[in-house]
Parts: structure tokens; sequence; C-alpha cells
């Protein structure tokens, strides 16, 4: 956790600070070895690596079973799979959007409450209060989530007590990409992978699931598990990275991602969201370098066309980085504390005690800032010539405040 100056700061410029400290990796994690079981004949394991050899380690997809790819389902809709915000939204709130020329929404993911619905009905209440006002210019026009929706597997079983009871008095519209556990398969259910995520994310027509029960929530009409969202401010390019850590692209899904850059409208700020991270500073859950490789080679076949921020999720915690895609800076963002579980992701001592920003050997990215004691959700503000990224750590569902939240962190990132 970050004190309350490093709180408060908010970053102008996307272009990573000149001076930076830098952490060896290799030699931070040399400094464990000599614990019981890192090393040695007959050694056992205890626990994970305390951090990743460079935030771009990645597991090996090929070597983890537990999760391994998926085939994804049949499209709902037609290529090149986009839907446009109008067909969702009413005319009035559109006419908002374009007479304001300012679009404000919120963004999160890993929010399935497995174990107890306690932290999530916690971060939707404090989403819900982004509502209140007479403005609408200030009220959030969607949510869009980052993954993980449902836990463990994407059950049908768990989309109500997860899913629509939550936010049953959020009243926006919630887009989704799927996450690695919406697409694994849980053995006692005969469920084909991303089943109910289709059914309840991919509708062809806005109908009321039956597990949706008495919530008022009508089913997304996304045209596949992978889409483009259009808006009037800005495209949101959404990929799914399937099951396997890390993740994992089909070639096919690569392509459309190379098309929707190249043809994404110049005018409108550009974001791309992917469950899995391209940088991570926590160790179990490092970030991925064949993810990176994907993003940065559509970039430059996009003739250079990169995306004014990147979002994921899948780490259940908040960390800011500065990246490189096409030679170019652009802010990555893990977004995944919204209320999984009561425990988070809590980075390595190192982190903690280092001054940010913090550069590790062996990683192009740069950590700019993180929290990893409280759950919290993004809330963004799109304009013409700017986005403003506040992110928002919620207090404890046992210590409510009436004040309004301050963010955590903010980032300006000029259009």
């Amino acid at each position: 956790m970050k004190s309350a100056k490093q709180k408060a700061t908010k970053i102008k410029s996307v272009s990573p600070p000149k001076k930076v400290t830098t952490l060896d990796a290799a030699a931070l994690t040399a400094a464990t070895q000599h614990h019981p079981g890192r090393t040695g004949k007959g050694g056992r394991r205890f626990s994970a690596d305390p951090l990743p050899q460079g935030f771009t380690t990645v597991i090996d997809p090929s070597t983890n079973p537990p999760q391994p790819f998926r085939n994804l389902p049949v499209p709902t809709g037609l290529p090149p799979f986009r839907l446009s915000l109008d067909s969702v939204l009413t005319d009035a709130a559109m006419a908002t959007i374009n007479n304001s020329g300012t679009m404000v929404f919120h963004a999160v993911g890993d929010t399935g409450g497995v174990n107890t619905p306690t932290q999530i009905e916690n971060v939707a209440t404090y989403m819900e209060k982004d509502f209140a006002g007479f403005d609408p210019t200030t009220h959030p026009s969607f949510f869009y989530h980052l993954g993980d929706v449902v836990y463990y597997d994407g059950e049908t079983s768990n989309y109500f007590p997860e899913f629509y009871e939550p936010y049953i008095g959020y009243p926006a519209p919630i887009f989704a990409i799927p996450g690695n556990h919406d697409g694994d398969i849980n053995s006692q259910f005969p469920e084909t992978t991303l089943a109910a995520f289709v059914r309840n994310f991919c509708s062809q027509v806005p109908v009321i699931t039956p597990e949706a029960k008495d919530a008022p929530r009508y089913a997304m009409t996304q045209p596949n598990v992978y889409w483009t969202l259009q808006t009037p401010l800005a495209t949101f390019i959404g990929l799914y990275s399937n099951c396997p850590e890390g993740g994992q692209l089909s070639q096919t899904q690569i392509a459309w991602f190379q098309s929707e850059l190249q043809n994404a409208p110049t005018d409108k700020a550009l974001i791309v969201a992917v469950h899995h991270p391209i940088y991570s500073a926590y160790g179990p859950k490092p970030g991925s370098q064949p993810l990176y490789n994907i993003l940065n080679a559509a970039c430059i076949a996009a003739n250079n066309r990169t995306p004014d921020l990147v979002l994921g999720g899948h780490v259940h915690n908040y960390q800011r980085f500065t990246g490189t895609l096409a030679g170019k800076n652009v802010p990555f963002i893990i977004a995944g504390a919204g209320g999984y579980n009561l425990r988070l992701h809590t980075l390595s001592k190192a982190f903690h005690t280092a001054k940010l920003p913090i550069q590790m050997t062996g990683s192009q990215g740069t950590l700019e800032n993180f929290c990893d004691a409280q759950h919290g959700y993004l809330r963004i503000t799109v304009t013409k010539t700017e986005m403003v990224v506040d992110y928002f750590a919620v207090p404890d569902s046992s210590a409510p405040t009436t004040k309004p939240l301050q963010p955590f962190d903010t980032l300006t990132i000029p259009l």
C-alpha cells in the first residue's frame, strides 16, 4: 500500500519518468534459495517464487494442463464482430454523450464472488454511487468487464449469485470479455466452454435469461467472444485470451485483431482489453511475453497503429505500467480487484519498500503505481482531447464512508 502522498499523485504524462528504481529479480529470488526445498537433492517446494524473472516472464501454456486452450464457440453475429453503443443505449443517452463531448465508463475484472458476495457487492455499491447527482454527463454510460465474471468455471448456476444479483442495482449496460475462468469447464456440469457467457453476453436478441431470475437485466448482444465496441469517442477492441496461464490467441483472432487496429478511427481514443496481463509484478501470475509479442506485431503490421490504453485483469489487484508497442509508450493497467474474494494478490515486499516508479531487469515495462490492499474499480472519462483514468480503492465493507471517494491513482492520457 502506498503513502497518502503517493496516492494523491496525478500523472499528467504517459512518458516514463527519467528516474526509476531498478530491481534485479534474479538477485532478489536468489536471496530465498537458502530456504528448505528451494534447491538441493530431494528438496520440496513450499511456495511460489516471490518474483518473476522479469515482468514479461510467462508460464508456458503448453505445460499447463489444468487450463488447456479451448476451441471457441460459434459467433452469434457476423464478421467483423462489431457492436455500436447506440444499439444499446437510448437516444437520449447517446445525445448526452454527443452534445457534451464526454463519455464516462467503468472497468474492472475478476468479480465473481465464489466464496462470499461481500467484496463484489461492496465494490458495486461504490460504482452505483457514481450515478448520483443531477448532471447526466458525469454518469457512466456502461461498465466494461475485464473477464472472470463467474468462478470457478463459468457455470450457468453461478450467474445469478455472482453476476446478476450483485449488479441488480447497477443502472447501466454491462459489456464483457471472457476470462480464463469463464472459459474453463467444470467436469461435473455438462456444459461446453463459454456456453453460459455466450448466452448472457452474446445473445442475438436482448432477452432476460433464466439464470437472471428476478434481476431485470437483459442479456447483452455482443456478436462474439472477441469483438469491437464502437462509441462516439472511443473504440474498444476486446480480445479473448482463452484459458492457459499467460493467454493464447488463435491465428484467426490475431488476424482479426490486426484488421480492427488498422480500421479503427484515428479521431477517437483506442482501447484494447485482454484478460491476461501483458505486464505484472505479481510473481505467481506474471506478465505474458507471448501476448506482448502478439500485440506488438499486430500494431506494427497495422501501420504502427497503437492503442492509447491497454486494460486487463487476472491478477487480483491494481497495477499501472508504462510499456511500449510499436516503439511508442503505452499505459498498461491491471484492474482485477473487482471483488472475487477477500484476499487480494499482494506484491512482494521489495515493491513496497522500493520507491516508485520501478523497473525490473529483463523487462521493458515500468511499474508506475499499484494497490494490493483494497478492492476497487476504474472510472474512465473520455473526451476528444484526453482520457482521464481514475482508480478508486474502496473502503472495507465494515467501514463505509459517506464522503465521495478520492482516486487512489489518476492518469491523464492526451489524445
